[in-house]
């Protein structure tokens, strides 16, 4: 499966191992330290080194409202229960099956391109702030953050997703497709290409975090965990390697 839906990346994508940025200046708190509602802090920042210290810890950042500068704040979090993708219980339906037919898959050929439709305007929250998308521009030039893509066959990006793999954790961040009926069920189209290449060698540690529980997740199979349990999974899923091939940017995402 997974031969069948990643391998046609664009020619110009050399790969290369993640590299370790310097860590980060923060303490950040643990989740446990997180109120009702998840949110664990504010502030501290952006950094290769704080992103990925906090994914190692549980922690994800997403930015809330917006002081009187109209600055968002950027908030810290680690929701009870958290979401996440059973990797063996994604709901494939039939037009789900149909649709990939009509769709090449290819993995960080359109990185930036795939944060800023994840950002767009008309998708609701608009929590991907321009600092959040060059701070996963900046992870994706270090080899941490992935997209997976799907195209038409007349070389459109139709949707994709995309987020951050720590050893055999993969958080998503976001997903999107073109409201266009030829963009229909592209992200799901990604999101199957996605658990393929996180099942290929069959690793059980791997988690599919997608931190909080939606009904378009629900549907799609996502389940809530205990915090508990989703940190005791992602100390295992550390240790796995990651499935992705070491891979920088193209020079569309740079």
């Amino acid at each position: 499966m997974l031969r069948r839906y990643v391998d046609i990346v664009s020619p110009n994508l050399i790969r290369v191992s993640p590299v370790e940025p310097p860590p980060t200046r923060w303490a950040l708190p643990t989740p446990d330290q997180a109120d009702p509602d998840g949110l664990v802090a504010l502030g501290a920042d952006l950094e290769p080194g704080t992103l990925l210290a906090a994914y190692r810890a549980g922690l994800f950042p997403m930015p809330v409202g917006r002081l009187l500068r109209r600055e968002a704040i950027l908030a810290w979090w680690s929701p009870d229960p958290r979401g996440v993708i059973p990797l063996d219980g994604l709901r494939v339906t039939r037009s789900m099956r149909q649709a990939r037919r009509r769709f090449e898959i290819r993995v960080d050929a359109a990185f930036a391109e795939v944060v800023a439709e994840c950002a767009h305007p008309r998708r609701p929250g608009a929590w991907i702030t321009p600092e959040v998308q060059d701070a996963y521009r900046r992870m994706h030039r270090l080899g941490w953050a992935h997209s997976v893509e799907a195209w038409t066959r007349d070389g459109r990006l139709a949707g994709g997703l995309y987020g951050v793999a720590v050893g055999g954790l993969f958080a998503g961040e976001s997903m999107f497709h073109v409201p266009a009926g030829w963009g229909r069920d592209a992200s799901k189209v990604a999101l199957m290409a996605l658990v393929d290449i996180l099942t290929a060698d069959g690793d059980p540690r791997r988690i599919l975090d997608v931190q909080w529980l939606t009904p378009h997740l629900r549907r799609l199979g996502a389940i809530e965990i205990p915090r508990s349990e989703y940190l005791g999974r992602l100390a295992r899923a550390l240790d796995a390697p990651s499935p992705f091939p070491p891979s920088p940017s193209s020079p569309s995402s740079r």
